[in-house]
């Protein structure tokens, strides 16, 4: 019998983690099936994640991290799975911190998406000058948008309800998409919630944002979120007998 979860796992060239990833997740937190979402990988990530055990779908070419997670939503909504959460396969969202999210979406059914912030509580996640200055920019626009205290925008790792999952699933931001997916759920109605995790460093390969890069990066995700302030929202989705 198959899962009401689902684990959306967006890979590139993520050989070096990804089967550690995969049976990490299926090892604490069996009640979720693993979806890998290969984003045109030069590598032997999609081998080596069906190898662990996951689903994997393969795009043939980069469609960026957005394109990916929409791709996982749409498997979700195709398959009819209640949950989705996504994690990242480079190995710095511990599974085991998964539970917390779980409970936390568990015991409040108003909340649509539950994120985990690294920036609740004790901090052990290091982030370079530049990037923590913009991470506290969107924290302050966010909480003023939304009206609710927000604290990592820029967190990965996240939890979706169905509701949300139809949202995504028929309209993504590709751009900026974790930052822009908060500004979406407050337009649309939909509640978001942050819990306290724990995250870990790469475990190979370095991220794709320098200090050079910073700056700009930051310049446009905020240019991209006063944009879609005034961009009429797209209609929530329904089913068939909705």
């Amino acid at each position: 019998m198959r899962n009401r979860s689902l684990a959306i796992v967006p890979a590139l060239n993520e050989q070096g983690s990804i089967e550690r990833v995969v049976s990490a997740i299926k090892s604490e937190n069996p009640e979720f099936d693993v979806l890998v979402v290969d984003d045109g990988s030069g590598d032997a990530t999609a081998e080596r994640a069906q190898d662990a055990g996951a689903v994997v779908l393969i795009h043939p070419i980069n469609l960026g991290i957005g394109g990916a997670v929409q791709s996982g939503y749409q498997f979700a909504l195709a398959n009819g799975y209640e949950y989705a959460v996504q994690i990242d396969g480079d190995g710095q969202h511990p599974p085991g911190e998964l539970a917390k999210l779980v409970e936390r979406i568990g015991s409040e059914p108003a909340v649509d998406l539950v994120y985990g912030s690294r920036f609740i509580g004790k901090r052990t996640y290091d982030q370079s000058f530049m990037r923590m200055f913009g991470i506290r920019i969107f924290c302050a626009v966010l909480s003023v948008i939304t009206r609710q205290k927000v604290t990592d925008p820029t967190s990965g790792f996240r939890l979706a309800n169905h509701r949300a999952i139809k949202l995504f699933a028929d309209d993504y931001p590709h751009d900026y998409p974790e930052v822009e997916a908060i500004l979406m759920m407050h337009r649309h109605s939909l509640k978001t919630a942050e819990v306290a995790v724990l995250m870990d460093d790469r475990e190979t390969g370095s991220s794709s944002i320098t200090w050079l890069h910073s700056g700009f990066y930051m310049l446009k995700v905020l240019l991209a979120v006063f944009i879609g302030l005034f961009r009429a929202p797209n209609k929530m989705p329904t089913e068939p007998g909705e």
